[in-house]
């Protein structure tokens, strides 16, 4: 193992070893909370463009397999971990995480004090850093210096397939679907091929009228990578397909379709990334344990008629406007999340569409909102 070095935007610098492949990469930096699920965080395409902090102090302890890839790629540009383990133990593991990371070309790096990267990020947000071997600090810090940061980056169009293709059910088959893939993870196509759907996955540019002619029982946004206000596309084909047929966004899906309802986004100080993000059902009190990947976040305040209330204390629901009222019908804010108070879920009645910001499916992550998946066969047999 190589010494290597990060170095932030900012010219904060951490010291590590390289345990993935050789060379220098740059990316914006986030921390992940989760305690598993390493291999599906490399591998979903919400990560593009970033260098992902593992939090949980030991990573690599059961190995990789195949069968948790939730894509064909490695999307993260690179990882960060304070400790990789040196023997894995797991019935399914095929290599070692430190082989996989190797093969595949990530750049990784190891005994980096995460503690201090995490509680940098967290005073000083996301930013672009660089990090590698065989350069020293005043290279690293003048590739982070020009790294692109992720605002006003469309990178869901560089993921999302080229080409269309469909997925057959697994279950007896009850329906159809097309899901537009903004960066689609492969858990989720396994969560409605299970409930009897055959999926048509197609690209994230794909017009309203090519999805209607499918003649599809409800339309999927999927989750995906970078900044949702590029994604002009996709926001305007979801303006054609309101009202005329069921949808279900999730992630980087539910703020496009913010978009299209007519409200705005922002960039969260640094995301909410992990297994552990607790998030209220607003109607029923429920807090679900939910995985969460995303930047950005839908700000309803933009389209109620009020201003936005002065936070303070504890999250309550006064945070978030209960409805509001936009071209395509009323929006009720439907979900929050209980560590910053932003808005985690809405649904649009009269236009049969509703989305979460986090991950149903998880992937990594608690299984506690599997049943959304329902909510979206319930919303297809009663449009």
């Amino acid at each position: 193992m190589k010494p290597a070095l990060l170095v932030t935007a900012d010219r904060a610098a951490f010291k590590g070893v390289g345990v993935g492949a050789d060379g220098a990469t740059i990316g914006e930096v986030v921390f992940n909370t989760a305690m598993t699920g390493y291999q599906e965080v490399l591998t979903d395409p919400s990560y593009a463009g970033q260098v992902v902090v593992m939090t949980s102090a030991h990573i690599g302890n059961y190995g990789v397999t195949a069968a948790d890839d939730q894509a064909g790629e490695v999307a993260a540009a690179g990882m960060v971990m304070r400790s990789l383990a040196g023997t894995y133990s797991s019935w399914r593991a095929e290599r070692s995480l430190a082989e996989e990371l190797a093969i595949r070309g990530v750049v990784a790096l190891a005994e980096v004090d995460t503690r201090r990267l995490t509680r940098h990020i967290r005073l000083n947000g996301a930013m672009p850093v660089a990090m590698g071997t065989d350069l020293d600090q005043a290279e690293l810090a003048a590739m982070a210096a020009t790294a692109s940061p992720m605002t006003g980056q469309a990178l869901a169009y560089r993921v999302s397939t080229r080409h269309p293709y469909t997925v057959p059910a697994s279950a007896p088959q009850i329906g159809r679907v097309v899901a537009i893939d903004l960066g689609l993870k492969r858990d989720i196509l396994g969560q409605l091929t299970a409930r009897g759907l055959e999926v048509a996955v197609v690209p994230a540019t794909t017009s309203a009228g090519e999805i209607l002619l499918q003649n599809p029982d409800g339309v999927f946004i999927s989750n995906g990578p970078g900044d949702p206000e590029p994604l002009t596309e996709t926001v305007s084909t979801l303006r054609d397909l309101l009202g005329r047929v069921p949808i279900f966004g999730i992630c980087l899906g539910h703020q496009v379709l913010g978009l299209a309802l007519g409200a705005t986004t922002y960039k969260l100080p640094f995301g909410h990334h992990g297994g552990n993000h607790p998030v209220r059902n607003l109607k029923t009190g429920a807090v679900a344990i939910t995985s969460q990947n995303h930047g950005f976040a839908v700000d309803l305040w933009s389209v109620a008629p009020g201003d936005a209330p002065e936070s303070s204390g504890l999250v309550d629901s006064s945070m978030l406007p209960a409805k509001v009222e936009t071209s395509f019908g009323a929006v009720e804010a439907t979900h929050q999340n209980l560590n910053d108070g932003t808005l985690e879920g809405m649904r649009a009645h009269e236009s049969h569409a509703f989305s979460v910001q986090y991950h149903p499916e998880a992937a990594p992550g608690p299984h506690d909102a599997t049943g959304l998946f329902d909510d979206f066969l319930d919303l297809m047999d009663h449009a």
